[in-house]
């Protein structure tokens, strides 16, 4: 590969345009919290939309997509496409209820459902789990990617890329706050568009691959294709397709995917101009999160089987790669290194764009979680606005460093995946249900989140001759009794805070029936558009799929079944 100035230049001039964006917003972001961490909720649905799907964009994310496609074909996605039904519950049910709930993070949340010391306890000890530990650790998987990225395409220390990015998303997320991390997620995501797309058609019509029809036909790509998994093996299609689609979606709590639209997606929601904004906002990210955004990550990852049919070609192509940094997932960036002067810049900023935009999200949301429910709730409840911003921004430096660290000692995006749903398996459903159900109490999320958490670490590091996704599915099932019968075991919430929650939220349904606040017709309509979601998103994605197979009927089909779904969401949408 050979890297020109024309490259640098391009990569230099997304730096610099981040940092004057930064510097442009740090003013009005110093003014208080609100405005530091939430953008002074008055973002427009389209580029908080954006801002989230940018963020969702990580150097990790095409790496784990090539990862999952090289060993296990497209049908592997499945992982994560499942995910869409959590998505497609916040888009109709739970941005209202965010909105309505009027919190700066979620996690505020705690002390607006449940009561007295164990909601305290609660709110204090997830602000640091999720602040620092849970947020650490997205930030590793995050910065090991760009380890990778660095010394196969950059061919630079990844340390040196890490020193680099680092401290240009720590000089503008901690000058500008929200504001300077939507307008900069706003930048990487066409960035990342335009380069994914044109990186897409550049190598497949590389000689080597010889254009689309080559690559679809080829020995070590065709068994790859399937969309859906081998249903005359259960040891394919269950870990596939079955345990994403029934258990894996509500049972994990992800970033980005988190049930209940907890996280960066509550904190984008929260910062907008109005509830009708959050949910235009989270539907256009779930469309072009799934639908849009996959295709040309899984086209270069079935074209780098036929580059670098195996580990070895790898190392061979790159024998300067650290020995405990080579899997799979290296050889998304590698193929990137066949890219010609020009595009090579612009895709590499756009990876290095998708790095910078994770780790900004992460870091504000991080250092939300510290100010506003462990520094302001338990140290200094008086703290001034300018004290409060002043420790996000102290908070933010310690935790970019502390994830940039950990992403030096990891070793593959599948790893990081896999602990990052084990560490949450069985306790989404809670957080699904606490809306909804009124027994469901503070103990019920601490019990559950102490269980998850030790059963994850036995089944990590003991040997249970267990797979990762049967070792999901034990950590949900467990996990999900425990905390049940915890909630039953444990004294119920005061009426008092109960119907506090009521007024506030107004959530419905039968779980509230005992205090005459029974509606089920916000329930049934927000689960009627969230079905329709699911197939106008899933059918946009195989449309696409299809539209590459060359299967032009099956995708005229999907695209119009899509079509009409949504055509039945927005008739008579309130």
């Amino acid at each position: 590969m050979n890297f020109s100035v024309l490259d640098w230049i391009i990569i230099a001039i997304y730096l610099l345009i981040s940092l004057v964006i930064g510097v442009w917003s740090s003013r009005g972001a110093s003014k208080d919290t609100q405005n530091y961490f939430l953008a002074g909720r008055n973002m427009p649905w389209w580029l908080l939309g954006i801002s989230m799907v940018a963020t969702t964009f990580s150097t990790d994310t095409p790496n784990l997509v090539t990862d999952l496609v090289r060993q296990n074909g497209v049908s592997a996605n499945w992982a994560w496409w499942s995910f869409l039904i959590t998505g497609m519950l916040t888009v109709f049910i739970y941005a209202k209820l965010w909105r309505r709930s009027g919190v700066i993070t979620d996690i505020e949340f705690y002390e607006l459902r449940y009561g007295g010391n164990p909601a305290a306890f609660l709110r204090g000890f997830r602000a640091l789990y999720l602040g620092l530990v849970f947020n650490v650790l997205i930030m590793g998987s995050v910065s090991l990617a760009a380890v990778k990225f660095g010394e196969i395409v950059l061919n630079i220390p990844g340390w040196l890329t890490l020193l680099v990015a680092c401290s240009i998303t720590m000089i503008y997320s901690t000058m500008g706050g929200l504001k300077a991390v939507i307008i900069t997620d706003c930048i990487q995501f066409f960035l990342a568009m335009i380069g994914s797309v044109w990186a897409m058609f550049f190598i497949i019509n590389l000689p080597e691959i010889g254009g689309l029809d080559n690559l679809l036909n080829h020995e070590n790509v065709y068994d790859k294709l399937s969309i859906l998994p081998d249903f005359s093996d259960p040891d394919i299609w269950v870990p596939l397709l079955l345990v994403p689609l029934c258990i894996q979606w509500w049972a994990s709590y992800y970033p980005g995917s988190e049930p209940g639209g907890g996280g960066y997606i509550a904190q984008r929601m929260f910062s907008a101009k109005n509830e009708s904004h959050a949910i235009k906002a989270t539907f256009l990210f779930n469309l072009a999160h799934y639908a849009l955004r996959p295709w040309p990550w899984i086209m270069i990852a079935l074209s780098s089987l036929i580059i670098f049919p195996d580990l070895n070609d790898i190392k061979n192509a790159f024998p300067d790669l650290s020995q405990n940094k080579l899997g799979h997932d290296v050889a998304y960036p590698a193929m990137l290194t066949l890219l010609p002067n020009g595009l090579m810049g612009l895709v590499c900023a756009s990876m290095i764009a998708a790095f910078m935009s994770t780790i900004s999200t992460q870091v504000n949301l991080g250092a939300s979680y510290f100010v506003n429910d462990f520094y302001k709730r338990f140290f200094k409840k008086n703290s001034s606005q300018l004290e409060l911003v002043r420790v996000g921004r102290i908070f933010s430096i310690f935790s970019i460093i502390a994830g940039s660290f950990l992403g030096l000692f990891l070793t593959s995006a599948s790893q990081a995946f896999s602990l990052l749903l084990l560490l949450g398996s069985g306790t989404g459903a809670i957080y699904i249900l606490r809306w909804f159900w009124w027994r469901i109490n503070a103990y019920s999320e601490i019990i559950a989140m102490i269980s998850s958490l030790l059963i994850s670490i036995y089944l990590t590091f003991f040997d249970t001759y267990l797979f990762d996704w049967q070792k999901i599915v034990v950590g949900a099932i467990l996990t999900t009794i425990i905390w049940i019968l915890a909630t039953y075991i444990t004294p119920a919430e005061k009426h008092q805070i109960l119907n506090n929650f009521i007024l506030k939220v107004n959530p419905g349904g039968p779980g509230w029936s005992k205090f005459g606040n029974n509606s089920s017709s916000f329930l049934k309509t927000g689960l009627f558009r969230m079905c329709l979601g699911i197939v106008v998103i899933y059918s946009v994605l195989f449309s696409i799929g299809n539209l590459l197979y060359s299967n032009y009927l099956l995708s005229l089909i999907l695209i119009i079944l899509s079509i009409f779904s949504f055509w039945f969401i927005i008739k008579d949408f309130d």
